[in-house]
Protein backbone atom coordinates (compact mmCIF):
# COMPACT_ATOMS: atom_id res chain seq x y z
CA UNK A 1 0.00 0.00 0.00
CA UNK A 2 1.28 3.47 -0.95
CA UNK A 3 0.99 5.45 2.29
CA UNK A 4 1.86 8.71 0.53
CA UNK A 5 -1.00 8.21 -1.91
CA UNK A 6 -3.36 7.43 0.96
CA UNK A 7 -2.27 10.56 2.81
CA UNK A 8 -2.81 12.89 -0.15
CA UNK A 9 -6.08 11.21 -1.07
CA UNK A 10 -7.40 11.78 2.43
CA UNK A 11 -6.15 15.36 2.37
CA UNK A 12 -7.73 16.24 -0.98
CA UNK A 13 -11.04 14.65 -0.03
CA UNK A 14 -11.10 16.46 3.33
CA UNK A 15 -10.40 19.77 1.61
CA UNK A 16 -13.35 19.31 -0.74
CA UNK A 17 -15.70 17.97 1.92
CA UNK A 18 -14.73 20.82 4.23
CA UNK A 19 -15.53 23.42 1.56
CA UNK A 20 -18.87 21.72 0.96
CA UNK A 21 -19.68 21.60 4.69
CA UNK A 22 -18.86 25.31 5.06
CA UNK A 23 -21.27 26.57 2.41
CA UNK A 24 -23.84 23.85 2.95
CA UNK A 25 -24.22 24.97 6.57
CA UNK A 26 -24.65 28.59 5.45
CA UNK A 27 -27.15 27.85 2.67
CA UNK A 28 -29.23 25.43 4.73
CA UNK A 29 -29.39 27.76 7.72
CA UNK A 30 -30.14 30.79 5.55
CA UNK A 31 -33.00 28.96 3.82
CA UNK A 32 -34.88 28.68 7.12
CA UNK A 33 -33.86 32.15 8.32
CA UNK A 34 -35.19 33.64 5.08
CA UNK A 35 -38.45 31.81 5.63
CA UNK A 36 -38.66 33.43 9.06
CA UNK A 37 -37.94 36.90 7.63
CA UNK A 38 -40.45 36.46 4.82
CA UNK A 39 -43.14 35.08 7.13
CA UNK A 40 -42.70 37.98 9.54
CA UNK A 41 -42.90 40.45 6.67
CA UNK A 42 -46.13 38.88 5.46
CA UNK A 43 -47.70 38.67 8.93
CA UNK A 44 -46.72 42.11 10.24
CA UNK A 45 -46.57 44.07 6.96
CA UNK A 46 -43.38 45.70 8.27
CA UNK A 47 -41.06 46.81 5.49
CA UNK A 48 -38.05 46.21 7.75
CA UNK A 49 -38.54 42.44 7.72
CA UNK A 50 -38.80 42.50 3.93
CA UNK A 51 -35.64 44.57 3.77
CA UNK A 52 -33.79 41.94 5.81
CA UNK A 53 -35.12 39.23 3.49
CA UNK A 54 -34.08 41.08 0.33
CA UNK A 55 -30.52 41.48 1.54
CA UNK A 56 -29.94 37.96 2.78
CA UNK A 57 -31.68 36.18 -0.11
CA UNK A 58 -28.80 37.30 -2.32
CA UNK A 59 -26.29 35.80 0.08
CA UNK A 60 -28.33 32.60 0.13
CA UNK A 61 -28.37 32.37 -3.68
CA UNK A 62 -24.59 32.53 -3.92
CA UNK A 63 -23.97 30.15 -1.03
CA UNK A 64 -26.47 27.71 -2.53
CA UNK A 65 -24.64 27.74 -5.88
CA UNK A 66 -21.28 27.22 -4.17
CA UNK A 67 -22.66 24.34 -2.09
CA UNK A 68 -24.12 22.61 -5.18
CA UNK A 69 -20.86 23.01 -7.11
CA UNK A 70 -18.85 21.67 -4.16
CA UNK A 71 -21.23 18.70 -3.90
CA UNK A 72 -20.63 17.83 -7.56
CA UNK A 73 -16.86 17.89 -6.98
CA UNK A 74 -17.21 15.58 -3.96
CA UNK A 75 -19.31 13.18 -6.03
CA UNK A 76 -16.62 13.10 -8.73
CA UNK A 77 -13.96 12.47 -6.09
CA UNK A 78 -15.93 9.56 -4.67
CA UNK A 79 -15.46 7.83 -8.01
CA UNK A 80 -11.93 9.10 -8.66
CA UNK A 81 -10.04 9.21 -5.39
CA UNK A 82 -11.86 6.19 -3.96
CA UNK A 83 -12.18 4.17 -7.15
CA UNK A 84 -13.40 0.98 -5.52
CA UNK A 85 -15.84 2.57 -3.08
CA UNK A 86 -19.00 2.73 -5.17
CA UNK A 87 -18.44 -0.84 -6.33
CA UNK A 88 -18.61 -1.88 -2.66
CA UNK A 89 -21.40 0.37 -1.38
CA UNK A 90 -23.20 1.24 -4.61
CA UNK A 91 -26.34 -0.71 -3.70
CA UNK A 92 -26.68 1.49 -0.61
CA UNK A 93 -25.17 4.79 -1.72
CA UNK A 94 -26.68 4.86 -5.22
CA UNK A 95 -30.35 5.13 -4.20
CA UNK A 96 -29.62 7.51 -1.31
CA UNK A 97 -27.59 9.90 -3.45
CA UNK A 98 -30.18 9.59 -6.20
CA UNK A 99 -32.95 10.57 -3.81
CA UNK A 100 -30.87 13.57 -2.70
CA UNK A 101 -30.32 14.78 -6.26
CA UNK A 102 -33.98 14.27 -7.20
CA UNK A 103 -35.20 16.05 -4.07
CA UNK A 104 -32.89 18.98 -4.68
CA UNK A 105 -33.74 19.50 -8.33
CA UNK A 106 -37.49 18.99 -7.90
CA UNK A 107 -37.72 21.73 -5.32
CA UNK A 108 -35.13 23.85 -7.14
CA UNK A 109 -36.96 23.65 -10.45
CA UNK A 110 -40.39 24.29 -8.97
CA UNK A 111 -39.78 26.86 -6.26
CA UNK A 112 -36.28 28.37 -6.32
CA UNK A 113 -37.06 30.52 -9.35
CA UNK A 114 -40.20 31.87 -7.70
CA UNK A 115 -38.27 32.57 -4.51
CA UNK A 116 -35.46 34.47 -6.23
CA UNK A 117 -37.18 36.11 -9.21
CA UNK A 118 -40.94 35.80 -8.79
CA UNK A 119 -41.73 38.09 -5.89
CA UNK A 120 -43.26 40.71 -8.21
CA UNK A 121 -45.32 38.16 -10.14
CA UNK A 122 -47.02 36.10 -7.44
CA UNK A 123 -49.08 36.84 -4.36
CA UNK A 124 -47.52 37.35 -0.93
CA UNK A 125 -48.75 33.99 0.33
CA UNK A 126 -47.52 32.16 -2.75
CA UNK A 127 -44.08 33.70 -2.36
CA UNK A 128 -43.91 32.71 1.32
CA UNK A 129 -44.94 29.19 0.30
CA UNK A 130 -42.18 29.06 -2.33
CA UNK A 131 -39.58 30.14 0.25
CA UNK A 132 -40.86 27.44 2.62
CA UNK A 133 -40.62 24.76 -0.09
CA UNK A 134 -37.04 25.73 -0.91
CA UNK A 135 -36.10 25.35 2.77
CA UNK A 136 -37.93 22.02 3.05
CA UNK A 137 -36.50 20.74 -0.23
CA UNK A 138 -32.93 21.55 0.67
CA UNK A 139 -33.38 19.94 4.09
CA UNK A 140 -34.80 16.77 2.53
CA UNK A 141 -31.93 16.58 0.04
CA UNK A 142 -29.32 17.03 2.78
CA UNK A 143 -31.08 14.44 4.95
CA UNK A 144 -30.50 11.70 2.37
CA UNK A 145 -26.78 12.49 2.35
CA UNK A 146 -26.75 12.46 6.15
CA UNK A 147 -28.39 9.02 6.08
CA UNK A 148 -25.47 7.75 3.99
CA UNK A 149 -22.90 9.43 6.24
CA UNK A 150 -24.49 7.91 9.33
CA UNK A 151 -24.76 4.49 7.70
CA UNK A 152 -21.02 4.47 6.96
CA UNK A 153 -20.43 4.82 10.71
CA UNK A 154 -23.08 2.24 11.70
CA UNK A 155 -23.67 -0.06 8.70
CA UNK A 156 -26.96 -1.79 9.47
CA UNK A 157 -29.53 -3.29 7.11
CA UNK A 158 -26.94 -4.55 4.59
CA UNK A 159 -24.25 -7.21 4.54
CA UNK A 160 -21.15 -7.86 2.49
CA UNK A 161 -21.58 -10.56 -0.15
CA UNK A 162 -18.72 -11.14 -2.59
CA UNK A 163 -17.17 -7.77 -1.62
CA UNK A 164 -20.37 -5.85 -2.30
CA UNK A 165 -23.04 -4.71 0.13
CA UNK A 166 -26.48 -6.20 -0.44
CA UNK A 167 -29.42 -4.49 1.24
CA UNK A 168 -31.84 -6.74 3.09
CA UNK A 169 -33.65 -4.09 5.17
CA UNK A 170 -33.98 -0.53 3.89
CA UNK A 171 -35.65 0.58 7.09
CA UNK A 172 -32.56 -0.43 9.05
CA UNK A 173 -30.32 1.30 6.49
CA UNK A 174 -32.19 4.60 6.73
CA UNK A 175 -32.95 4.51 10.45
CA UNK A 176 -29.45 3.42 11.44
CA UNK A 177 -28.23 4.02 15.02
CA UNK A 178 -26.15 7.09 14.12
CA UNK A 179 -28.82 8.90 12.09
CA UNK A 180 -30.42 10.84 14.94
CA UNK A 181 -27.36 12.63 16.22
CA UNK A 182 -25.99 13.19 12.70
CA UNK A 183 -29.21 14.95 11.68
CA UNK A 184 -29.30 16.92 14.92
CA UNK A 185 -25.69 17.97 14.41
CA UNK A 186 -26.39 19.21 10.88
CA UNK A 187 -29.49 21.15 11.97
CA UNK A 188 -27.97 22.91 14.98
CA UNK A 189 -24.69 23.39 13.12
CA UNK A 190 -26.47 25.13 10.25
CA UNK A 191 -28.41 27.29 12.70
CA UNK A 192 -25.19 28.31 14.43
CA UNK A 193 -23.47 28.99 11.10
CA UNK A 194 -26.13 31.38 9.84
CA UNK A 195 -26.57 32.96 13.26
CA UNK A 196 -22.86 33.76 13.43
CA UNK A 197 -22.79 34.98 9.82
CA UNK A 198 -25.65 37.46 10.25
CA UNK A 199 -24.49 38.47 13.72
CA UNK A 200 -20.95 39.12 12.53
CA UNK A 201 -21.89 41.08 9.44
CA UNK A 202 -24.43 43.30 11.20
CA UNK A 203 -21.93 43.93 14.01
CA UNK A 204 -19.39 44.95 11.39
CA UNK A 205 -21.95 47.37 9.92
CA UNK A 206 -22.70 48.75 13.39
CA UNK A 207 -19.03 49.63 13.83
CA UNK A 208 -19.32 52.13 10.98
CA UNK A 209 -22.86 53.51 11.15
CA UNK A 210 -26.21 53.26 12.82
CA UNK A 211 -28.12 50.19 11.67
CA UNK A 212 -31.34 50.51 9.74
CA UNK A 213 -34.45 48.86 11.14
CA UNK A 214 -34.18 45.77 8.93
CA UNK A 215 -30.55 45.29 9.88
CA UNK A 216 -31.39 45.65 13.57
CA UNK A 217 -34.13 43.02 13.27
CA UNK A 218 -31.67 40.71 11.53
CA UNK A 219 -29.17 41.29 14.35
CA UNK A 220 -31.79 40.52 16.97
CA UNK A 221 -32.93 37.32 15.23
CA UNK A 222 -29.37 36.14 14.66
CA UNK A 223 -28.34 36.81 18.27
CA UNK A 224 -31.23 34.78 19.70
CA UNK A 225 -30.62 32.00 17.16
CA UNK A 226 -26.90 31.87 17.96
CA UNK A 227 -27.52 31.51 21.70
CA UNK A 228 -30.15 28.79 21.20
CA UNK A 229 -28.06 26.88 18.65
CA UNK A 230 -24.95 27.03 20.85
CA UNK A 231 -26.91 25.74 23.85
CA UNK A 232 -28.43 22.93 21.77
CA UNK A 233 -24.93 21.78 20.90
CA UNK A 234 -24.60 20.46 24.46
CA UNK A 235 -27.20 17.64 24.22
CA UNK A 236 -26.16 16.92 20.63
CA UNK A 237 -22.53 16.51 21.73
CA UNK A 238 -23.59 14.19 24.55
CA UNK A 239 -25.61 12.15 22.04
CA UNK A 240 -22.63 11.96 19.67
CA UNK A 241 -20.27 10.81 22.43
CA UNK A 242 -22.69 8.09 23.53
CA UNK A 243 -22.97 6.87 19.91
CA UNK A 244 -19.19 6.83 19.52
CA UNK A 245 -18.78 4.78 22.71
CA UNK A 246 -21.31 2.20 21.50
CA UNK A 247 -20.38 1.96 17.83
CA UNK A 248 -16.90 3.51 17.34
CA UNK A 249 -14.84 2.78 20.48
CA UNK A 250 -11.53 3.61 18.78
CA UNK A 251 -12.86 7.05 17.87
CA UNK A 252 -14.05 7.52 21.46
CA UNK A 253 -10.58 6.67 22.81
CA UNK A 254 -8.95 9.09 20.35
CA UNK A 255 -11.38 11.85 21.34
CA UNK A 256 -10.63 11.29 25.03
CA UNK A 257 -6.85 11.01 24.51
CA UNK A 258 -6.86 7.61 26.23
CA UNK A 259 -3.85 5.53 25.12
CA UNK A 260 -3.65 2.53 27.45
CA UNK A 261 -6.47 0.17 28.33
CA UNK A 262 -7.07 0.04 32.06
CA UNK A 263 -9.43 0.59 34.98
CA UNK A 264 -8.76 4.33 35.39
CA UNK A 265 -11.02 6.26 32.97
CA UNK A 266 -8.93 9.44 32.71
CA UNK A 267 -9.75 12.04 30.08
CA UNK A 268 -7.23 14.52 28.69
CA UNK A 269 -8.90 17.92 28.66
CA UNK A 270 -5.99 19.67 26.94
CA UNK A 271 -2.60 18.48 25.81
CA UNK A 272 -0.46 17.52 22.85
CA UNK A 273 -0.66 13.86 21.77
CA UNK A 274 2.69 12.36 20.73
CA UNK A 275 1.81 9.36 18.57
CA UNK A 276 5.39 8.10 18.25
CA UNK A 277 5.59 7.56 22.00
CA UNK A 278 1.86 6.94 22.54
CA UNK A 279 1.52 9.52 25.27
CA UNK A 280 0.27 13.06 25.79
CA UNK A 281 2.73 15.90 26.34
CA UNK A 282 1.88 18.74 28.74
CA UNK A 283 -1.46 17.10 29.37
CA UNK A 284 -4.12 18.42 31.68
CA UNK A 285 -5.93 15.23 32.64
CA UNK A 286 -9.11 14.72 34.60
CA UNK A 287 -8.80 11.41 36.39
CA UNK A 288 -11.78 9.08 36.78
CA UNK A 289 -13.87 11.43 34.63
CA UNK A 290 -13.95 9.53 31.37
CA UNK A 291 -16.28 6.70 32.29
CA UNK A 292 -19.07 7.96 30.04
CA UNK A 293 -16.64 8.72 27.21
CA UNK A 294 -15.01 5.31 26.78
CA UNK A 295 -16.07 1.81 25.86
CA UNK A 296 -15.23 -1.23 28.00
CA UNK A 297 -13.96 -4.72 27.23
CA UNK A 298 -15.26 -8.00 28.65
CA UNK A 299 -13.13 -7.56 31.77
CA UNK A 300 -14.69 -4.16 32.50
CA UNK A 301 -11.55 -2.22 31.60
CA UNK A 302 -11.80 1.01 29.64
CA UNK A 303 -10.56 0.58 26.07
CA UNK A 304 -7.54 2.66 25.12
CA UNK A 305 -6.00 3.12 21.68
CA UNK A 306 -3.64 0.21 22.36
CA UNK A 307 -6.63 -2.09 21.90
CA UNK A 308 -6.94 -0.99 18.25
CA UNK A 309 -3.34 -1.21 17.11
CA UNK A 310 -3.11 -0.71 13.35
CA UNK A 311 -6.83 0.03 12.99
CA UNK A 312 -7.24 3.24 14.93
CA UNK A 313 -7.96 6.76 13.70
CA UNK A 314 -5.17 9.34 13.34
CA UNK A 315 -4.96 10.21 17.02
CA UNK A 316 -3.34 13.68 17.00
CA UNK A 317 -5.65 15.08 14.32
CA UNK A 318 -8.81 13.58 15.84
CA UNK A 319 -7.88 14.70 19.35
CA UNK A 320 -6.89 18.26 18.38
CA UNK A 321 -9.78 18.84 15.98
CA UNK A 322 -12.39 18.02 18.62
CA UNK A 323 -10.63 20.34 21.10
CA UNK A 324 -10.66 23.11 18.51
CA UNK A 325 -14.39 22.55 18.00
CA UNK A 326 -15.06 22.69 21.74
CA UNK A 327 -13.01 25.86 22.30
CA UNK A 328 -14.56 27.73 19.36
CA UNK A 329 -18.05 26.68 20.44
CA UNK A 330 -17.40 27.87 23.99
CA UNK A 331 -16.08 31.21 22.76
CA UNK A 332 -19.18 31.77 20.59
CA UNK A 333 -21.54 30.79 23.41
CA UNK A 334 -19.92 33.10 25.99
CA UNK A 335 -19.75 36.05 23.59
CA UNK A 336 -23.34 35.58 22.39
CA UNK A 337 -24.75 35.29 25.92
CA UNK A 338 -22.87 38.37 27.12
CA UNK A 339 -24.09 40.31 24.08
CA UNK A 340 -27.67 39.18 24.65
CA UNK A 341 -27.60 40.32 28.28
CA UNK A 342 -26.26 43.72 27.26
CA UNK A 343 -28.70 44.53 24.44
CA UNK A 344 -31.94 42.84 25.45
CA UNK A 345 -33.15 45.90 27.41
CA UNK A 346 -31.95 48.32 24.72
CA UNK A 347 -34.20 47.09 21.91
CA UNK A 348 -31.38 44.85 20.66
CA UNK A 349 -29.48 47.84 19.32
CA UNK A 350 -25.79 46.92 18.87
CA UNK A 351 -24.90 50.62 19.11
CA UNK A 352 -24.81 50.19 22.91
CA UNK A 353 -21.95 47.72 22.62
CA UNK A 354 -18.33 48.73 22.96
CA UNK A 355 -15.93 48.78 20.03
CA UNK A 356 -13.97 45.68 21.15
CA UNK A 357 -17.22 43.73 21.60
CA UNK A 358 -18.35 44.64 18.08
CA UNK A 359 -14.95 43.60 16.76
CA UNK A 360 -15.21 40.21 18.45
CA UNK A 361 -18.74 39.77 17.09
CA UNK A 362 -17.48 40.66 13.60
CA UNK A 363 -14.81 37.97 13.92
CA UNK A 364 -17.56 35.43 14.68
CA UNK A 365 -18.94 35.80 11.15
CA UNK A 366 -17.21 32.66 9.85
CA UNK A 367 -16.84 30.70 13.09
CA UNK A 368 -20.22 28.95 12.88
CA UNK A 369 -19.57 27.63 9.36
CA UNK A 370 -15.96 26.84 10.33
CA UNK A 371 -17.30 24.69 13.16
CA UNK A 372 -19.37 22.74 10.62
CA UNK A 373 -16.21 22.17 8.58
CA UNK A 374 -14.18 21.06 11.60
CA UNK A 375 -16.91 18.65 12.73
CA UNK A 376 -17.00 17.13 9.25
CA UNK A 377 -13.23 16.68 9.28
CA UNK A 378 -13.38 15.18 12.78
CA UNK A 379 -16.01 12.66 11.69
CA UNK A 380 -13.97 11.65 8.65
CA UNK A 381 -10.83 11.21 10.74
CA UNK A 382 -12.75 9.39 13.46
CA UNK A 383 -13.97 6.88 10.88
CA UNK A 384 -10.45 6.28 9.54
CA UNK A 385 -8.87 3.94 8.61
CA UNK A 386 -12.29 2.63 7.62
CA UNK A 387 -14.63 3.97 5.02
CA UNK A 388 -17.38 1.63 6.26
CA UNK A 389 -16.95 1.13 9.98
CA UNK A 390 -15.28 -2.19 10.78
CA UNK A 391 -15.85 -3.64 7.28
CA UNK A 392 -14.11 -1.73 4.49
CA UNK A 393 -10.88 0.24 4.86
CA UNK A 394 -9.85 3.30 2.88
CA UNK A 395 -6.76 1.49 1.58
CA UNK A 396 -9.01 -1.15 -0.03
CA UNK A 397 -10.87 1.36 -2.20
CA UNK A 398 -8.05 3.70 -3.25
CA UNK A 399 -8.17 4.69 -6.91
CA UNK A 400 -5.35 3.84 -9.38
CA UNK A 401 -3.49 7.16 -9.18
CA UNK A 402 -0.05 8.54 -8.48
CA UNK A 403 0.63 10.37 -5.22
CA UNK A 404 2.23 13.32 -7.05
CA UNK A 405 -0.86 13.94 -9.22
CA UNK A 406 -3.14 13.84 -6.17
CA UNK A 407 -0.80 16.20 -4.32
CA UNK A 408 -0.80 18.81 -7.09
CA UNK A 409 -4.54 18.37 -7.47
CA UNK A 410 -4.93 19.12 -3.78
CA UNK A 411 -3.02 22.38 -4.14
CA UNK A 412 -5.19 23.23 -7.13
CA UNK A 413 -8.38 22.65 -5.19
CA UNK A 414 -7.06 24.69 -2.26
CA UNK A 415 -6.36 27.61 -4.57
CA UNK A 416 -9.76 27.36 -6.24
CA UNK A 417 -11.65 27.13 -2.95
CA UNK A 418 -9.70 30.05 -1.47
CA UNK A 419 -10.58 32.23 -4.47
CA UNK A 420 -14.26 31.24 -4.33
CA UNK A 421 -14.49 31.88 -0.60
CA UNK A 422 -12.77 35.26 -1.00
CA UNK A 423 -15.16 36.20 -3.81
CA UNK A 424 -18.15 35.14 -1.71
CA UNK A 425 -17.22 37.32 1.24
CA UNK A 426 -16.23 40.20 -1.04
CA UNK A 427 -19.75 40.10 -2.47
CA UNK A 428 -21.27 39.96 1.00
CA UNK A 429 -19.28 43.00 2.18
CA UNK A 430 -20.07 44.86 -1.03
CA UNK A 431 -23.80 44.26 -0.55
CA UNK A 432 -23.53 45.29 3.11
CA UNK A 433 -21.87 48.55 2.11
CA UNK A 434 -24.04 49.55 -0.85
CA UNK A 435 -27.32 47.80 -0.06
CA UNK A 436 -29.70 46.13 -2.52
CA UNK A 437 -32.10 47.38 -5.15
CA UNK A 438 -35.72 47.51 -3.90
CA UNK A 439 -38.20 45.14 -5.53
CA UNK A 440 -41.21 46.81 -7.11
CA UNK A 441 -44.44 45.04 -7.76
CA UNK A 442 -45.95 45.16 -11.24
CA UNK A 443 -48.63 47.82 -11.43
CA UNK A 444 -47.49 49.61 -8.28
CA UNK A 445 -45.62 52.85 -7.84
CA UNK A 446 -42.99 53.37 -5.15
Amino acid sequence: MDLTLLYWTRTQFMVSVGFLAFFLAISLGLAWMLLFFRWRAQRTAQVAWLSAYRFWVRVFALSFVLAVCAALIVLFQLGGLWGGLMDRIGNVAGPLLGYAVISLFIFKSCFLGIMLFGQRRVSERMHVFAVAMVAVGQTVAVSWVVVLQAWLATPTGARLFENRFQVYDWTAVVLNPALGWHLASVVVGSALAVGCLILGLTANQARRRKLEEGERLAFQSALVLTVLAALLHIPVAAWAIDAAVKHQPAKAAAMAGFWETGPSPAIVVLGWPKASEERNVAAWSWRNAGGALLARNAQGEYLGLDSFSGMRPPMPLTFLTWRAVALLWLAVLVLAVITLLRVRKRQFDPAVLSGPTLQMLSACMVIGALLATLRTWAEFMGLSPYVVQGLVTQAEVLGPMHASSVMWGTFGYLTLYALLAAAFFAMVFHAARYGVVPVRRVGRVG
